[in-house]
């Protein structure tokens, strides 16, 4: 169960500072509610890596998605989970499928990424509105977020002068056209990931429908 925020926030990047506002941020990975499948996902706006924004609700349109949501390029577990995938990107392609995969990176640290793909795109969600929106966002606990900020450089919010780091739990989503929900994978447990074998199964569900 979420505790809602109701206050300003502030994240801090590595370049830039940007105003946000925490309203579904949960105490701990463990306490987080994913967006279930059935549900619509709300149409955010963010940034791919040359800064330009796009409309998820419109990349929905497009055809079937894959979404999947991991912490950052920092992260080696995210990185092996991208790469893994990238794998099987032909056969989604196969069944119709695209790719979008969201981190709280900035735009300029997505535009250093290796993973380049034309049915493959990374998004900044360096406010976590989208984790939010989901029900992924959480806060470290101090001292895990204190090395996190030291040697890895995520960005942390500042709460009535208390900074605090925040971030997604990893997760995959299968959406539709309509932009609905039909498979979701989130675990608090950042080391576990969703297998190929089981995405391509959901995706193969939702385009024989």
């Amino acid at each position: 169960m979420f505790k809602s925020l109701l206050i300003s926030a502030l994240f801090v990047l590595s370049s830039h500072v940007i105003a946000a506002t925490a309203t579904n941020i949960a105490e701990s990975a463990e306490q987080v509610s994913p967006l279930l499948p059935g549900l619509t996902v709300p149409n955010v706006e963010l940034k791919d890596q040359y800064g330009k924004t796009v409309s998820l609700a419109e990349r929905f349109k497009e055809k079937t998605t894959v979404l999947i949501v991991y912490r950052g390029g920092w992260c080696p577990y995210c990185s092996k989970q991208l790469a893994s995938v990238q794998k099987i990107e032909k056969e989604l392609a196969s069944l119709d499928a695209q790719l979008i995969a969201v981190s709280p990176d900035s735009p300029e640290k997505l535009a250093e990424t290796k993973i380049t793909a034309p049915s493959y795109q990374l998004l900044s969600d360096d406010s976590l509105t989208l984790a939010q929106t989901l029900g992924l966002a959480f806060y470290l606990d101090d001292k895990t977020a204190k090395i996190y900020r030291n040697k890895l450089g995520v960005n942390f919010v500042s709460l009535e002068g208390e900074p605090k780091v925040a971030l997604p739990v990893p997760a995959v989503f299968v959406i539709d056209t309509n932009g609905l929900v039909h498979f979701q994978y989130a675990n608090p447990n950042y080391k576990v990931r969703l297998t190929e074998d089981l995405l391509l199964a959901a995706v193969k569900s939702v385009s024989e429908q």
